[in-house]
């Protein structure tokens, strides 16, 4: 018989990855919608902008926790490389790798805005137009390496969460009228 003890890291480190995905979707779409003209509405900007600065920060969070908490799996044993180095750990290392790829550079480009005074805002906006990549490759992990990336339940949920993203991208990449544009 099987000790459920020895799973308890991998089912929280799972649990919180899996949760970490929906809010970093969810902090993509909405980062998205504020940047382009789907959020124009009186009082609306300064309400999205703080949830997408909480979210994007406790997304960071979940993140350190869902590789963290591998460090005691009992089956991967990870050591600190293979959850910190892209490629290192031996289970599935495209996908881990891509992973550990997602979550530096979402680490990067979330705590850039901390750093704007610095980098200066038009660089900050430049780099943090690339967190589209951080979810693309964050999905491409959880398909790779996930254990539940075949259920129709994670089909269902990476398809609702990315389903907003590409419409706010597609949205924020279309010319803008004369009549849409600011004066």
């Amino acid at each position: 018989m099987i000790d459920p003890t020895h799973q308890v890291f991998w089912f929280a480190s799972r649990a919180v990855g899996i949760i970490a995905i929906i809010l970093l979707g969810v902090s993509v779409a909405v980062g998205l919608a504020m940047s382009g003209r789907l959020a124009r509405r009186p009082g609306l900007p300064a309400k999205l902008k703080h949830f997408h600065e909480s979210a994007t920060l406790v997304t960071l969070g979940l993140i350190v926790a869902h590789a963290g908490l591998l460090l005691f799996d009992s089956y991967l044993r990870p050591g600190l490389a293979g959850i910190t180095l892209p490629f290192a750990l031996g289970y599935r290392p495209a996908f881990t790798g891509t992973g550990i790829i997602a979550g530096w550079l979402a680490a990067i480009l979330g705590l850039s805005f901390y750093a704007r005074k610095w980098i200066g805002v038009k660089t900050w906006r430049f780099m943090h137009r690339f967190t589209i990549v951080v979810y693309l490759l964050a999905v491409a992990h959880v398909i790779g390496s996930g254990t539940d990336a075949r259920s129709p339940w994670m089909g269902a949920l990476l398809t609702g969460l990315t389903a907003p993203i590409v419409f706010a991208f597609t949205y924020r990449m279309l010319p803008r009228t004369a009549a849409a544009s600011p004066r």
